[in-house]
């Protein structure tokens, strides 16, 4: 008999209804922060932007909506896809950063948990579903699919839901050009217990880079001297960053195919967290270099970043969803294909996950 399997059986999410082009920022006033104009038009502003991240418009809730709304429109999507009775769910894990934000205030609000209001909303009585939050910055989801795993593989679980869900609109220094980045979403997949089945969770592998690099995300003022409220925003080190994640997560990536015995090769696809378009190609080619293999190949990184932007750790799960129902151009998945899932973010963390369908 193989050993038990960790499975994906359904996938669902919800992308808020509000569209914000690139060009609702031309009347920003862009700062540095030392509280000085950055130089140029915002319309270069925003076009040097764009050639880097890849981002012309994004999403953002509702202002009546906050995170665990979007969470439980992705939770339903998922479990109605596959006529899953909530109540024989063992968990439901829930990544996220910052809590429920309502609109106009950039106070978080996590009491009760994100999960718990989940469970709340979904009516679910079975006191032993158990649901509880993640935070682990942009890899949240992922990290959140790798415990899934754990519950199932040791007998723990038979049925988790593990959702991403962020409403990083609500916490963005409008001053700060990276700003236009974040957007609203969530995603959610059903996970479930298999006997000798193909499908299913081969590897995974995480680390966390706290020593020296957990200031490269961090929350801070805003860059308006005038602004003298203690609200805190968003605040990277662009550079640093991508620096770090090209240093770092191709080698995670291969340290995971390593353990599975697995060629690159056999990879169909790679679902990257759209972070930055630019950064994920260099994280992509450096991945294939260590191979050896100087050209990628076609088709091999589906990217949603372009019309969605960076919604944290809804990004994958997200962008899973919207290929298995045909939703991202001619991107699709076949059962057999073997996919990799990878991450980073704020800690600094990275995780990587290898899967077959």
């Amino acid at each position: 008999m193989d050993r038990l399997k960790s499975v994906i059986t359904a996938t669902g999410s919800f992308l808020p209804e509000q569209i914000v082009n690139n060009s609702t920022f031309l009347s920003h006033t862009f700062l540095q922060k030392d509280g000085e104009t950055v130089t140029g038009t915002n319309q270069r502003i925003i076009e040097k932007f764009q050639q880097i991240t890849g981002i012309h418009e994004r999403r953002y809730a509702k202002q009546e909506q906050m995170a665990s709304d979007l969470a439980v429109l992705a939770a339903k999507d998922a479990l109605e896809s596959s006529n899953t009775d909530p109540e024989s769910l063992d968990y439901i894990i829930v990544a996220h950063n910052f809590g429920n934000v309502r609109y106009g205030s950039n106070r978080t609000d996590i009491v009760p948990s994100i999960a718990s209001r989940v469970k709340y909303d979904l009516q679910l009585k079975n006191p032993d579903c158990i649901g509880y939050d993640l935070i682990f910055g942009c890899p949240g989801w992922l990290q959140g699919l790798i415990q899934a795993d754990y519950y199932i593989r040791s007998g723990d679980a038979k049925r988790c839901l593990v959702i991403g869900t962020e409403t990083l609109s609500r916490v963005i220094d409008q001053h700060d050009r990276d700003s236009m980045i974040y957007a609203d979403g969530a995603g959610a997949v059903l996970v479930e217990a298999a006997e000798n089945s193909k499908a299913g969770i081969i590897c995974h592998r995480a680390q966390t880079f706290a020593s020296e690099h957990a200031p490269l995300l961090t929350m801070d003022k805003s860059y308006d001297p005038a602004d003298q409220s203690r609200d805190m925003f968003i605040k990277m080190n662009g550079r640093a960053l991508y620096e770090f994640a090209l240093n770092n997560v191709p080698q995670l990536v291969k340290q995971t195919l390593d353990k599975a015995g697995v060629p690159i090769s056999e990879v169909k696809k790679v679902l990257i967290h759209q972070a930055n378009e630019k950064m994920d190609q260099a994280i992509l080619e450096r991945l294939f270099q260590l191979y050896d293999i100087p050209t990628l190949p076609a088709g091999i990184m589906p990217m949603t970043i372009g019309s969605l932007g960076n919604s944290s750790v809804a990004t994958i799960p997200t962008l899973l969803d919207l290929i298995l129902k045909n939703k991202v151009g001619e991107q699709s998945i076949l059962p057999g294909d073997k996919v990799v899932f990878a991450s980073v973010g704020a800690g600094m963390n990275i995780n990587a996950l290898l899967y077959q369908f």
